[in-house]
């Protein structure tokens, strides 16, 4: 099962976790980090590093957040405003660099409280 990152991460992008992903599958939004479900090799690695506390496996992904398990996937599998086509499977964040967008979910997202 692929991590997923979740609300905690929004307008923080702390990028820890995007140092310890071995095979650079964590890309980088507007306001937040996407994990590349087709890329993530379930290591783990990422999800000690996060300081927030944003990251688990997508079948553990608290209740409160489960909006962000799909939406994460959607990240690579629908077309982002000002993309032409769908970000899929590039075969690493470093390369393909920031895509400086979000899903419709994080970009119109409002912090709780």
């Amino acid at each position: 099962m692929p991590y997923v990152i979740a609300e905690p991460c929004i307008d923080v992008t702390d990028r820890s976790c995007m140092e310890e992903c071995p095979v650079d599958c964590i890309y980088e939004g507007d306001r937040k980090l996407y994990i590349n479900p087709f890329e993530c090799i379930d290591c783990g690695n990422c999800e000690p590093a996060c300081p927030v506390e944003a990251i688990s496996q997508d079948r553990r992904v608290p209740e409160e957040f489960s909006a962000f398990a799909e939406d994460n996937k959607r990240f690579f599998t629908e077309i982002l405003p000002g993309r032409d086509g769908p970000i899929g499977q590039p075969g690493g964040a470093t390369g393909f660099g920031p895509v400086g967008v979000d899903t419709e979910l994080v970009s119109g997202y409002q912090p709780r409280g």
